[in-house]
């Protein structure tokens, strides 16, 4: 929680009624440090007008919106061959097949995608969709599966990421979990520093890979044919199949080779991000997105079947083909550093919109009110560092392994889609006939019916496989999003005014309210605080409570040779509490006085350097904590500032 005081601030009147608030430099040598640490770590704070400079333009937010959907190809093909292994070297041809129906099923999602984003240029994620075509308990529930799919694209493509270093340097495999986990701090941090930054730091990487991913492919089409190119001997056998080839099989494949469409939906979640025009700026990203990730990904599946590449835990498919293109060159180095690079910076999809979506949930007061909040560089910083946490725990959880965390990656996405296409076919029943609402009823229609049918696929076929893990979570999820909503709901009611508050805010106070003034000892901070409290009130007691009669007879004739102007009431403690005889006395006061207000002002000393709160026993911080739960009793701090 960032703390502001009036003297961090410079206020300078602005006509005559209003006034702004500007930061100046710390006065403290902590202060400053603090200040240069964040300015170098995220980046000079921009005011809100700086908002409409952060917008992304189609080149960076190709970058930043579909690098989760783009590297997909590292592991979809692989995961799909995972799957058919099981049945044999004769099962693995049937990834090619089973490829060209997730390309369908992708040319679907992306036609269907573009209707939402024209329909909702403000952002038409699944939730947005979904609360208003279908009511707040689906809209709850493709929330929920959302989150999570976000937090399984962080820990995913990490995994993956690293799974590309491990490839290449197998040396590191068992430092596996630390890499993940730092390649999760740095997307975070990236994102801390605002989305446009974010955008031009991952943009290069980006069309590097896919730079890559396109000369891999060209040059396995040209060893296929054997033109120039001479390719290197597979360099893993297929174990013998410990499965019989069924239709549940061919289905569980096609369930994994799923995982190429994650991500699709995240431009639609994020178009006010784009440059105006935003609503067409996205979708031509959207298609551009589509056409690259349905080349590379039918590319790297088709070369996959003609070299018979086996799925192995040490060597991802993509490291397979390209040793065996390209051998133990430069190039092989090149494309294993970029895969590894476009596989973390895919965590940068869900840092864009994880933090969005969770600030619309926050409006709604689905979620804490905190995620709406913007830090310096107008990026959502408590979403942003949610899903940073979130996902690191499930990297140490999984041991950073891409096998086991797909299972829970798919229930969520194809859940979402599901939402999002009904949702806008519901949308378009409702609305007045024409060849618009024709192409769209038809476009999300089957939308709707094909990733719901890809749905229950996942949830049926990959169910032991740890997909019932997702169906439990996302009803928990669900109770928690409505148990937030409640209790705000209770706070705005309870908090309402009424016309009895309204006349006794009309009232003119009647007397002084009773102030109260815990003191430890005569000093310049409890000086300072008997002081301010005299200000505001005549009628002010100080309180002292007394571990043995000694020390408070000390402090009786302390008060009494200083000659303080202010009734001081001891209160002995034989059994050392503070917290209990105060808040009795100060119940005891509020009784006598007809349960009026008691105003207890507290006198801190704040040390100059912060290793030097530890040297103390924080006695103001433990009252202020006790007190905030005491109806009828209002806290006011007054500091007192060690000198350096």
């Amino acid at each position: 929680m960032q703390v502001i005081r009036s003297s961090d601030l410079s206020i300078q009147p602005v006509g005559t009624r209003y006034y702004v608030a500007r930061q100046t430099t710390p006065k403290t040598r902590f202060g400053r440090w603090m200040r240069a640490v964040r300015r170098v770590i995220i980046g000079r704070p921009l005011t809100t007008a700086e908002g409409s400079h952060e917008r992304l333009s189609k080149v960076k937010a190709l970058a930043v919106f579909s690098s989760d959907a783009l590297s997909s190809v590292a592991y979809a093909s692989q995961e799909a061959l995972v799957i058919l292994a099981l049945a044999g070297a004769a099962a693995l041809s049937l990834v090619w097949p089973i490829s060209l129906g997730v390309a369908v099923l992708l040319a679907i999602v992306v036609a269907s995608y573009r209707q939402t984003v024209a329909a909702y240029p403000g952002g038409g994620g699944a939730y947005i969709v979904a609360k208003d075509n279908l009511g707040t308990t689906p809209s709850l529930i493709a929330a929920a599966s959302l989150l999570i799919a976000y937090v399984l694209t962080v820990a995913v493509s990490v995994s993956a990421a690293t799974a590309a270093i491990t490839s290449a340097l197998p040396s590191t495999f068992d430092y596996r979990v630390w890499i993940s986990i730092g390649a999760i701090v740095l997307v975070m941090l990236a994102n801390l520093r605002g989305i446009s930054e974010s955008g031009t730091i991952f943009a290069i990487p980006t069309y590097a890979f896919i730079l890559c991913m396109f000369t891999l492919i060209a040059l396995g089409l040209l060893a296929s044919l054997d033109i120039l190119i001479e390719a290197n001997p597979p360099r893993y056998e297929l174990e013998d199949a410990s499965r019989d080839l069924s239709i549940v099989l061919v289905l569980r494949a096609f369930a994994a080779g799923g995982a190429a469409l994650t991500g699709v939906e995240a431009i639609s979640d994020g178009v006010p991000a784009f440059k105006e025009p935003s609503a067409k700026n996205a979708a031509q990203t959207l298609v551009w997105m589509g056409l690259l990730l349905g080349t590379m990904f039918l590319g790297i599946s088709f070369l996959a079947r003609h070299f018979h590449l086996v799925p192995s835990e040490e060597e991802t498919i993509v490291s397979q083909l390209a040793r065996t293109l390209a051998g133990e060159s430069a190039f092989y180095y090149i494309v294993q550093g970029f895969t590894a690079l476009i596989l973390v910076l895919a965590a940068n999809t869900a840092f864009a919109d994880f933090p969005r979506l969770s600030s619309f949930l926050a409006r709604d007061r689905f979620l804490p009110h905190q995620f709406l909040f913007r830090g310096d560089r107008l990026a959502f910083n408590t979403g942003i560092i949610a899903l940073g946490v979130l996902s690191i725990l499930l990297v140490i959880g999984f041991d950073a392994n891409v096998t086991g965390l797909i299972p829970l990656y798919a229930v969520g996405v194809f859940a979402s889609f599901t939402f999002s296409e009904a949702g806008m076919t519901r949308r378009w029943l409702h609305t007045e006939p024409s060849r618009q609402r024709t192409l769209g009823l038809l476009l999300n229609g089957v939308g709707a019916v094909a990733t719901g049918i890809v749905l229950i696929i996942v949830a049926v076929t990959r169910f032991l496989d740890g997909a019932w893990i997702i169906l439990v979570v996302v009803p928990i999820i669900i109770l928690l999003l409505r148990g937030i909503h409640n209790h705000y709901r209770d706070v705005a009611t309870q908090l309402r005014m009424t016309a009895g508050d309204l006349r006794s805010l009309a009232r003119p106070p009647q007397r002084d309210i009773a102030v109260v003034v815990p003191v430890d000892s005569l000093n310049r901070a409890s000086a300072r605080a008997i002081e301010f409290a005299r200000s505001i009130s005549s009628d002010v007691t100080a309180v002292h409570i007394a571990a043995d009669a000694e020390d408070g007879a000390e402090l009786q004739r302390s008060w009494s040779e200083a000659g303080v102007k202010v009734p001081l009431v001891i209160i002995e403690s034989p059994y050392r509490s503070l917290i209990g005889p105060l808040i009795a006395y100060l119940e005891q006061r509020r009784a006598e006085r007809g349960n009026e207000f008691i105003n207890v002002v507290l006198p801190e000393f704040v040390p100059a350097h912060l290793g030097e709160h530890v040297l103390h026993n924080q006695s103001a911080l433990r009252l202020k904590a006790a007190l905030l739960f005491q109806p009828g009793i209002v806290v006011t701090d007054v500091p007192y500032h060690l000198q350096d």
